[in-house]
């Protein structure tokens, strides 16, 4: 269904704003994030047994406030939201995918593999998305449909400037090497770890948090990210526009481009891959 929302939704699509305002709210939740790392942030546990915090909820709360007012009526899916209330029956045709503080486990810990994650989905498939990296203060966003895939660093960029400072840089996947380098989550053996590397073509491994993963891929620094264990879509589909716009593909375990609107809102097995 068209709506005056999905008409703007569309045209800044178009335009190139889109992306650049999801870079803004995502660098801004990056802002509220922040005090909460290293600092003994209040860790609970949700039914699924996995953590949330204050840093979550209070970073997904400026998100869904920030989207509602630029694009009103947009659906949303959002992790927190999700938690506490329950995913939609089904996805519509325009939805926001919304993970807060992806690499939660990592946060507590200390670790700087944290990301903020927005992205767009049209269709059953990401057409923009942003990803920032608090700890590094790096973000990673799509252009306009067919324009590639950016990146910039914005620790000197004051709340509310995500169009000044720092300038973009465009990222791009390279070619595949001979000797492929992977990237795993650390939930893996290192066993499963090499067995899935070598799987597409890697003869090493790395292992890192969150959807940085999609993003270092779509840098050039490294060339496939498989995933044999469950994930959100939320978890996923930032990345995958990021990656997708650089040249890269995500893959379900058929063959097929990971599409998004599935039941519960939950992904198969799939592999990321660069050049």
């Amino acid at each position: 269904m068209t709506t005056p929302s999905t008409n703007k939704l569309a045209q800044d699509l178009n335009s190139g704003a889109l992306s650049l305002a999801l870079a803004e709210i995502a660098e801004d939740a990056a802002r509220v994030i922040l005090p909460f790392w290293r600092n003994g942030a209040t860790v609970e546990t949700k039914a699924d047994d996995s953590p949330v915090t204050q840093a979550d909820r209070a970073a997904e709360a400026l998100i869904l406030e920030r989207l509602g007012a630029a694009y009103p009526g947009v659906q949303t899916v959002a992790e927190e939201a999700v938690a506490a209330d329950g995913a939609p029956d089904a996805a519509e045709g325009w939805f926001w995918l919304i993970d807060p503080l992806d690499g939660t486990k990592g946060f507590i810990r200390g670790g700087e593999a944290f990301t903020v994650n927005i992205a767009l989905i049209h269709d059953g498939y990401p057409v923009a998305g942003v990803v920032t990296a608090p700890a590094t203060a790096t973000t990673w966003r799509t252009d306009a449909p067919g324009g590639g895939a950016l990146r910039r660093q914005f620790g000197n960029v004051q709340e509310g400037e995500a169009h000044a400072g720092a300038e973009w840089r465009p990222i791009r996947v390279r070619d595949r090497p001979q000797e492929g380098l992977a990237l795993l989550s650390h939930s893996v053996t290192d066993e499963e770890a090499a067995r899935l590397a070598a799987r597409h073509g890697c003869s090493r491994w790395q292992g890192t948090d969150s959807s940085l993963k999609f993003c270092l891929i779509a840098e050039g620094r490294f060339d496939a990210y498989p995933r044999s264990g469950p994930t959100s879509e939320w978890d996923t589909a930032a990345g995958q526009a990021v990656l997708e716009a650089a040249g890269g593909r995500v893959l379900a375990d058929d063959g097929q481009r990971l599409g998004y609107g599935k039941p519960r809102f939950l992904n198969g097995p799939f592999v990321a891959m660069g050049g």
